[in-house]
């Protein structure tokens, strides 16, 4: 392959596929080559034996074939987008879903039906999507924010959020008085406080000391500091607050205390702490049973009542160290049951995401929950999915030869093909491969319906053909396109279009025809997020000619968390506590400021007829013909799990 425009590309190896593992997964590897425009960027050609990649039946997304002629991206961007449910640990602690990561052991569950114990497993796959989002509530007052077709165990099976009793969508479905598996909500670890650990110091100490567990004792020794040479903690404070309580219910239970056999309790031979046990205890309104030590006759003992809610609840609640003891491995959950009270549209897209463990499901807010099937795309190349993802490219350099000939087979049903479902078709690197023009073609002379999601203008090259195309097959485009200030855009966006060529490239769709939606992302708090930021972007996409607009807050992946704080500092430094608090709990905004965000958002859209809930503008995407009836073609989302590249191998696309 030669070099255009007088680019010089140095080649690194060629046939030399074993320094190169998991790449002869594709096929034949040609070589790996480097240019200095793409700042470091190294591409590794390959002869792909195909390029067609088809989706489960059993998957409930809009499409069943995508193709990527490039894994990893050149465009080098800063940030990625979601979610706050909490996941249950293996260690009985709860994690945001957003921030776990790839190798976390959490909990699932083994059995059958809803006869199931929880499980150590571990997570094996960790991605994020946009959909529709829907509001599961409980009779705990559990809020659960979910996609159409994630699904959660019910007395009578798994269950999707949505679904039909008729017709194609027909599938079990979530309704009011659907009774789920979980025990329910999740309540807040408490917060370290100094009260938290005056009270831990006192129940621990007064309950044998550091000699007993080591886990206690290296808590205690990192708490006393706090407290210089006074020993004021052992003493019970006349009216404890709720901290005080919290850390003196943790500090009991991790020398006094245990979990066996489904039975959380707690004993202790002095009066004053038995006394303040039962007083903390009740101020929880924890449910329990008092009765003596069977081995010491003088000491008293408290048992909890309520199952495995309550157990997860004091856990939770009161926070305490000794792992071992806080072990819910073998735990019934089966038995523990909540009912729906209502399943609501928000009449919103927002990112949401899932993982994939070694059980098939986990604990999401207390509720047992189906995971998803897809491998890490970028990682099973010995590629890791972060820098690596922007740095280490695959690219199929006969992906259109290839996929003109399996679209072209008998047995071939020409379904929707979606593109940009893992990759960008349209990073920079594409003007020097040109794979589009070959892979629209064979798409659209064997009949085969296709759509486009993208950030790449480079896409105007092609839209005489996609428009073309269009007369013979339903044709849909996406644009991203997050703020108009393009000194803002260039900083934060690294080698991306500006918004002046995305606007033109929406414009020249509208032009040629095509129906083109916007994702609005990543808006940033207090920058971007104002009606007087928000309203002339959409007024101009409005005026471009956009179908419809989808709005995602700033997610702040770690790496970018790190790139992004050092950059607020030094731009805008009174709000760098703002951007704390709302992201003090991990990588996504606060649920409150997505809420106010959707506030905000809601009319300006309707305002310039863009509301996401409005009939979709794209769901007639086939030029008419005479007489004829249309069938539209729905919109991949960017990150959506490839179906696997190895022969055999499916990977299930069932989003949260």
């Amino acid at each position: 392959m030669c070099s255009t425009g007088g680019v010089r590309w140095e080649q690194l190896r060629a046939g030399k596929e074993e320094t190169l593992p998991g790449l002869g997964a594709f096929g034949e590897v040609v070589r790996s080559v480097r240019a200095p425009e793409f700042g470091g960027v190294t591409f590794h050609e390959v002869r792909a034996r195909s390029v067609l990649n088809r989706v489960p039946e059993s998957s409930a997304v809009p499409f069943r074939w995508s193709v990527n002629p490039y894994r990893g991206c050149s465009h080098a961007c800063t940030y990625c987008l979601e979610g706050d449910t909490p996941v249950l640990m293996a260690d009985g602690r709860a994690k945001p879903i957003a921030d776990l990561r790839v190798g976390d052991r959490i909990m699932g569950t083994r059995g059958h039906g809803v006869a199931r114990r929880l499980v150590p497993t571990e997570v094996l796959a960790h991605w994020t999507t946009v959909r529709e989002a829907y509001r599961v509530a409980l009779d705990d007052g559990t809020q659960i924010i979910a996609g159409p077709d994630h699904r959660f165990l019910s007395a009578r099976g798994w269950k999707y959020v949505t679904g039909s009793k008729l017709g194609a969508a027909q599938r079990p479905r979530l309704e009011a008085g659907t009774e789920l598996v979980g025990g329910g909500r999740f309540v807040r670890t408490p917060d370290d406080t100094l009260g938290y650990r005056a009270g831990y110091l006192c129940g621990m100490l007064r309950s044998g000391g550091f000699a007993a567990e080591p886990d206690a004792a290296a808590r205690a020794l990192a708490y006393l500091p706090d407290f210089g040479s006074s020993v004021g903690f052992m003493r019970i404070p006349p009216e404890p607050d709720a901290h005080w309580s919290r850390g003196f219910l943790a500090g009991l239970f991790d020398l006094a205390g245990g979990y066996r056999r489904g039975t959380l309790s707690i004993a202790h031979d002095e009066n004053e702490v038995v006394d303040m046990l039962f007083a903390a205890l009740d101020r929880f309104s924890f449910g329990y049973e008092t009765v003596g030590h069977r081995q010491h006759p003088g000491r008293r003992q408290a048992r909890l009542t309520g199952g495995t809610a309550e157990v997860l609840r004091f856990l939770h609640l009161v926070d305490p160290a000794v792992e071992w003891k806080r072990s819910l491995e073998g735990t019934v959950i089966g038995g523990v049951r909540r009912t729906v009270t209502s399943v609501l549209s928000l009449g919103l897209e927002l990112p949401l995401f899932d993982i994939t463990t070694g059980t098939g499901d986990f604990i999401a807010d207390g509720m047992v929950s189906h995971n998803c099937f897809a491998r890490n795309t970028h990682t099973y190349l010995d590629f890791d999915a972060g820098h690596d993802f922007d740095s280490q490219v695959v690219v199929k350099i006969n992906a259109p030869e290839v996929l003109a000939a399996q679209v072209n087979r008998p047995s071939w049903q020409r379904e929707p093909v979606a593109m940009g479902t893992n990759t960008d078709p349209y990073q920079r690197v594409e003007g020097r491969y040109r794979l589009m023009p070959g892979i629209i073609r064979a798409l659209a002379d064997s009949g085969t319906p296709l759509s486009i999601l993208t950030k790449g203008t480079m896409l105007s090259r092609d839209l005489p053909l996609l428009a073309a195309a269009r007369q013979d097959v339903p044709v849909h485009l996406a644009v991203s396109l997050a703020l108009l200030d393009g000194e803002l855009q260039r900083r934060l966006e690294p080698g991306t279009p500006s918004p002046r060529a995305r606007l033109d490239l929406i414009r020249k769709a509208a032009a040629a025809g095509l129906p083109c939606s916007v994702m609005v992302a990543p808006v940033l708090p207090y920058l971007t997020d104002s009606p007087d930021a928000l309203d002339p972007l959409f007024a101009q996409l409005a005026e471009a000619g956009a179908t419809r607009v989808t709005v995602l807050p700033l997610h702040l992946r770690p790496g970018a968390r790190e790139w992004f704080a050092a950059w607020l500092k030094r731009e805008y430094p009174d709000l760098a506590p703002r951007y704390r608090r709302l992201y003090a709990r991990g990588s996504y905004v606060d649920r409150g400021y997505r809420e106010r965000l959707a506030t905000v958002v809601a009319p300006l859209l309707r305002r310039h007829g863009l509301d996401p809930r409005a009939p979709r503008a794209h769901s007639e995407t086939r030029a008419p013909a005479e007489g004829a009836g249309e069938k539209g073609v729905a919109l991949p989302e960017q990150r959506d799990a490839e179906a696997g590249q190895r022969a055999g191998e499916a990977e299930q696309l069932r989003l949260l």
